[in-house]
């Protein structure tokens, strides 16, 4: 099977799996323990704690483990909304978040907040002057994801941070797409709060990681819990930790030669659909593009049945954002960009990841062609 789905989650490295097994071994003990077994395991979180700030540019103190990207963006969200609901209630966050993102602002709503979704251009990117409008003396949080996991289009975080440091306003950024494909400066960017997720850089499924400024205050979320400094409850997974913090550094590591060789994948991608007159529109920023996510319209076909077409010729893609899949609905961000709903159906997602071959990208090409020469014959 040809894997191009690496938005949606990525195999294990080798390296992030040793590292499991032997940290399973051998640090097996409870962080929160106070024997030697114990007092072992939480010296292995510090660690990871202060590798993964210094990844970040952030502050080991800030750092705060969970059960991935959703997790972290649900409890990062509540947390500093709670904490700052009396300066007031007012929430803006991106019509193109991530699927948690809208979830835990909706619940927040019947709690008494108040949201507001601001639009992007046609390219999925905010509209920085709608969001200025948008705020208010009531505004005490803006969330704005640093790249779309549809389309790929990174937000203009720093100018976003500029304007919000200045009024004071909390800012969080679900960073999960973007973290270990190109540089998060938390202080450069004037973030505030940070998500981030193993599975995507290949680390295991199940772990993640807020960071929120030691500065900053949050509320802690269940009464009385004692992980992770009260941040969330439940035991901490040491050895999925120690793996997430090794593919980190590897993907660190890593990272300019793998983004060079994607982008020369995607390049030659949208050049064989332009050479093969193929009618596919492929989404694509002039200058803020993440490189390994392809979002693309295949003209007259539903995207899940494109999907499993390539699904039948060995090829795994998606029809967008894997927390979306099976509810038979258009995507979010092409309607957000302004394509009527039945164009939207047509969504698909290729996405690139340090494995992929030209000869894979040419694999999907050539499934894609196929397709439109059936439908041609019919």
């Amino acid at each position: 099977m040809i894997y191009l789905d690496y938005a949606a989650t990525t195999p294990m490295s080798e390296e992030a799996l040793a590292v499991y097994v032997e940290s399973a071994r051998t640090y097996f003990g409870n962080a929160s323990s106070l024997h030697d077994v114990g007092t072992a395991a939480n010296e292995l979180l510090t660690i990871c704690r202060k590798q993964l700030a210094q990844l970040i540019r952030g502050e080991e103190k800030g750092i705060y483990f969970t059960s991935g990207g959703t997790e972290a963006n649900v409890l990062a969200i509540r947390s500093l909304a709670y904490a700052h609901r009396h300066k007031g209630k007012h929430i803006i966050t991106s019509s193109v978040e991530h699927a948690s993102v809208h979830a835990v602002c909706a619940q927040l709503e019947q709690e008494g907040f108040t949201v507001t979704y601001v639009p992007v251009d046609r390219f999925g990117q905010v509209d920085i002057e709608a969001l200025e409008q948008a705020l208010t003396d009531e505004t005490i949080l803006v969330s704005v994801q640093h790249a779309n996991s549809e389309i790929g289009t990174i937000q203009p975080l720093q100018q976003i941070g500029e304007l919000l440091k200045e009024k004071q306003i909390v800012f969080h950024s679900d960073c999960v797409q973007t973290f270990g494909k190109i540089p998060i400066d938390v202080k450069q960017l004037h973030l505030d709060s940070i998500s981030i997720a193993s599975h995507k850089i290949y680390g295991p499924k199940g772990v993640g990681a807020v960071y929120v400024n030691p500065s900053v205050r949050w509320h802690m979320w269940l009464p009385n819990t004692t992980h992770e400094s009260g941040f969330r409850p439940g035991t901490v997974n040491v050895p999925g930790i120690a793996s997430f913090t090794t593919a980190a550094l590897e993907a660190e590591k890593k990272r300019e030669t793998v983004q060079q060789n994607i982008t020369e994948l995607r390049r030659y991608f949208v050049e064989q659909i332009v050479k093969k007159q193929l009618p596919i529109t492929v989404f694509e920023h002039p200058t803020d593009q993440l490189p390994n996510i392809v979002g693309c319209l295949v003209h007259g076909f539903e995207g899940q049945y494109v999907m499993l077409h390539c699904n039948r010729h060995g090829i795994a893609i998606s029809t967008g954002s894997a927390c979306q899949i099976g509810k038979q609905a258009p995507s979010k961000t092409m309607i957000a960009i302004g394509k009527e709903e039945d164009e939207a159906k047509q969504f698909i997602r290729l996405s690139f990841g340090m494995h992929t071959t030209k000869s894979e990208v040419e694999a999907v090409v050539s499934a894609l062609e196929q397709l439109q020469k059936e439908r041609m014959s019919r």
